[in-house]
C-alpha cells in the first residue's frame, strides 16, 4: 500500500469534507481517493470516515489519526522538495584545461538532459586530484596509469611543416655537425607532464641521443604552440589538438602507442559511477578520446 498517498487522500478529504473535492485537491480521481482511504482503514483497523452522511465526516478514530497523517504528508513533501533541490544543485567537475570550449558546452548540455547541472572548472593535472580531496569539486578527470584508464587519448608529434613520412621518429631530431641553428625540440604541454608520459619520452630522448634541452615542458599549451609556430619544433599532442592549431600530426614512430590515460576521481564513489555512466561519451569527446579522435587520427596521418 502507498501509505503516503493514502494519507494524502485522507488529509485532503477530511479538510474539505468531500471525497470529490478532496480528491481534486490531492490531484487524483475520486475513485482513487476512495480506494486509498479504504486501504488505509483496512491497514489501521478502524473506519476514518462516516459513510452514512453525504459529507465525509471524520469518525473519532479519524480525528485522532489526522494530525499524524498531516505530519507524514508534510514530511513527504519536504523530502520531495529537498530531492528536487539536490538534483538542481550544480556538480562541480574539474577538467583538463586542454578541453575545448565547444566540447565543454556540449558536455554541460548533455548533463542537463540527464538532470545534472555541471559547474565545470579547468585545472592542471597536478591540481585536479587536490581539488577533489579538499572538497572544492565533487569530481575530476585525472591522469591515471594506463592499466587504470577509462579513457585513452592518442598522442603524437605535430609541427608546422607537413612530414612526408607517415610516422615521426624522435631519432631524426638528433643534432648533426652540419646543422645550422639550434637543434629542434619537442614540447610537452603541462597535461603530459605526468610520469607515464614524461618518463617514457625522456628515456626515449636519451636512448636515441638527443640533448636534454631538446625535450622541454612548457608552462601552458599556448606557450608550447607558440614555440612550434615560430620554429621547426614539434608539439606532443593529440590529433584533435593538432587540428585545432592547424598543425600536421603524425604518430611517434618509436612507440607502438603513446596515450594520455584518464579516470574519474570523486569524493563519493556514487558520483564517479553516475557521471561516468551517464556522460561517458561526452567526457570522451572533451578529452579527444571519442569516435572523433579516431577519425582525426586517420586524417592526421594524411591531411592534417
Amino acid at each position: 500500500m502507498d501509505l503516503v498517498g493514502a494519507c494524502r487522500a485522507f488529509v485532503h478529504v477530511s479538510e474539505r469534507g468531500s471525497f470529490t473535492v478532496g480528491a481534486a485537491a490531492a490531484h487524483m480521481s475520486q475513485s482513487v481517493a476512495s480506494r486509498r482511504v479504504a486501504a488505509l482503514e483496512r491497514r489501521l483497523g478502524e473506519r476514518l470516515f462516516e459513510r452514512s452522511s453525504r459529507r465525509a465526516r471524520l469518525t473519532p478514530f479519524g480525528r485522532e489519526l489526522l494530525p499524524a497523517a498531516r505530519r507524514l504528508v508534510l514530511a513527504a513533501e519536504e523530502l520531495e522538495h529537498e530531492a528536487a533541490t539536490a538534483q538542481r544543485r550544480p556538480v562541480r567537475l574539474a577538467v583538463p584545461d586542454t578541453c575545448p570550449a565547444p566540447a565543454l558546452a556540449r558536455l554541460a548540455a548533455a548533463a542537463l538532459d540527464h538532470g545534472i547541472t555541471l559547474d565545470l572548472r579547468t585545472a592542471a593535472p597536478a591540481v585536479r586530484p587536490h581539488l577533489v580531496r579538499s572538497q572544492q569539486v565533487r569530481a575530476a578527470l585525472v591522469a591515471v596509469p594506463p592499466d587504470q584508464a577509462r579513457w585513452r587519448v592518442p598522442l603524437g608529434l605535430a609541427g608546422v611543416a607537413r612530414p612526408r613520412a607517415r610516422r615521426l621518429y624522435l631519432e631524426t631530431l638528433r643534432p648533426r655537425r652540419t646543422d645550422q641553428g639550434p637543434p629542434r625540440r619537442v614540447w610537452l604541454q603541462p597535461e603530459d607532464d605526468v610520469p607515464h608520459i614524461r618518463d617514457r619520452v625522456t628515456r626515449l630522448r636519451d636512448a636515441v641521443g638527443l640533448r636534454p634541452a631538446q625535450l622541454s615542458v612548457a608552462t601552458s599549451l599556448t606557450q608550447a604552440a607558440a614555440e612550434v609556430f615560430s620554429s621547426a619544433d614539434l608539439l606532443l599532442c593529440s590529433p584533435l589538438q593538432a587540428r585545432e592549431f592547424t598543425l600536421h600530426w603524425r604518430p611517434l614512430g618509436e612507440f607502438e602507442s603513446l596515450e594520455r590515460t584518464f579516470g574519474l576521481l570523486a569524493a563519493e564513489e556514487g558520483d564517479a559511477e553516475r557521471l561516468g555512466t551517464r556522460l561517458g561519451d561526452d567526457l570522451a569527446h572533451c578529452l579527444g578520446a571519442g569516435a572523433e579522435a579516431g577519425t582525426a587520427q586517420t586524417a592526421g596521418t594524411e591531411n592534417v
